[in-house]
């Protein structure tokens, strides 16, 4: 019996970003798993390898072995590359190789690169996408050598530039991974405003999304910025603001925080805790001893994440912005969703509902999963379920002690939230159909 095995299997973009992601974790989890990556020298459990690759893949830091003792040199080599790979997305380094070897990228490449890094059209993708190379590693850079002036003196030249480097990269990525030890991220550097305003602007840098710094460097006229980046900004600027000064109130007196602190490390650690809760996933005072109201403020900064085409997770701070506008437009009894003279198209508002119900759905699920598989506080909990999907890496101690039902639960939800729900909605889905006709309208009470 002869098969015709020469028929090509085509896969959308989206399938191609999934199953990349994908296949990268799976190639993370083996090297993980092997002898050369501990720093006992024995194989890891394979669960703890693939959640670890995941964890990094999806640049979360949510961790089950302390990453600082556990692995050696190189597997936290291993880490910091796939969250610097993962971060900037598997095309993103396709293409630099094509470029290097000076291969011409073709339209499909173009088009899987226009999903990866979320932008409106393919037209001077490339070059976009040379600029994002450039400009992640010199940011990098930079980031490296301002830890450097603190980790060299206090760990010698060698130790100090890799553990600047694995931060910058960690930092920038919003991996949320460090070299601490004992799962204490950077509460020892409570103190030191350099490596806080550091991580913090490396933080934000990669948080707001390449074509957003794409736009600002070319920026001449602020009426000349796209809707998209006006929003971004604006909505980035208003969390961070929000976050800082209920954090600074809700902490205040709270002496196992930031209570015997003084008003400038106050100030800076709260703002610190409003950038990385959105998704890094590094802390700098002790998430457990918080206030009730910080841990749920931190949870809702989670869930909402950074912006589209960044390093960062959650429903993403433009879907949050359409959100408000759309009950805004509701409120003022206004057929379309309006904002800055413009109106947001039909098709991106639907996309904006189903983000959002799909990360209430997603969370809810995953919360039950949860308290029918572990031994936690409900808090506990949906801050983790929260942390995973929103790829932050924060945790209120569950990560470390989750079963193997709750390891396996935990890394779909990480990967979930890195690729994003609408990209995996759209992999497994069929083309949007039109049709010809239309069924008779009817009403639902409602409320």
């Amino acid at each position: 019996m002869y098969i015709n095995v020469s028929r090509k299997i085509k896969l959308s973009a989206v399938q191609i970003l999934a199953i990349g992601f994908l296949s990268l974790i799976i190639i993370g989890g083996i090297i993980l798993s092997l002898p050369i990556s501990s720093a006992s020298g024995t194989g890891t459990n394979i669960i703890d390898g693939f959640f670890t690759s995941t964890s990094a893949v999806c640049v979360t830091g949510l961790i089950t072995l302390d990453t600082a003792t556990h692995w050696n040199y190189f597997g936290k080599t291993v880490i910091i590359i796939l969250i610097q790979i993962g971060g900037l997305g598997f095309m993103s380094f396709t293409t630099l190789f094509a470029l290097i070897l000076k291969k011409k990228i073709t339209l499909r490449e173009r088009l899987v690169l226009q999903e990866a890094m979320n932008t409106f059209g393919i037209q001077g993708l490339v070059r976009l996408m040379r600029y994002i190379l450039i400009f992640t590693f010199s940011i990098e850079f930079i980031g490296s050598f301002l830890y450097a002036t603190q980790f060299v003196p206090q760990f010698g030249v060698l130790k100090g530039i890799y553990y600047s480097v694995f931060a910058s990269i960690s930092a920038f990525c919003n991996a949320g991974f460090d070299l601490m030890g004992n799962f204490s991220s950077i509460t020892s550097y409570a103190t030191n405003i350099t490596i806080l305003l550091n991580t913090s602007a490396l933080i934000i840098i990669g948080g707001l999304g390449f074509a957003v710094w794409s736009e600002l460097y070319s920026f001449k006229n602020l009426k000349k910025l796209s809707l998209h980046t006006k929003i971004v900004l604006l909505t980035t600027f208003i969390l961070i603001v929000c976050g800082m000064v209920f954090i600074f109130l809700f902490e205040y007196n709270n002496a196992k925080t930031i209570g015997n602190m003084s008003i400038i490390d106050k100030l800076t650690n709260s703002f610190f805790a409003s950038v990385t809760t959105r998704t890094a996933g590094l802390n700098s005072i002790p998430l457990n001893d918080m206030t009730g109201a910080s841990k749920f403020l931190t949870i809702i900064f989670m869930f909402i994440g950074g912006s589209p085409g960044s390093t960062a997770g959650g429903i993403k701070t433009s879907t949050l912005a359409i959100i408000v506008l759309i009950i805004i437009a509701i409120i003022k009894g206004r057929e379309d969703t309006e904002v800055y003279g413009k109106r947001i198209s039909k098709d991106t508002v639907q996309k904006a509902i189903l983000v959002f119900m799909l990360g209430i759905f997603i969370v809810l699920v995953v919360t039950l999963i949860l308290t029918i598989t572990e031994q936690a506080s409900l808090e506990s909990l949906i801050f983790e379920a929260v942390s995973a999907f929103g790829t932050v890496g924060l945790t209120l101690g569950v990560t470390p002690h989750l079963t193997i039902i709750g390891k396996i639960v935990i890394m779909i939800t990480m990967y979930l939230g890195r690729v994003g729900p609408m990209t995996v909605v759209l992999a497994i889905t069929r083309k949007k159909r039109k049709r010809d006709y239309r069924y008779p309208e009817d009403k639902i009470l409602i409320g």
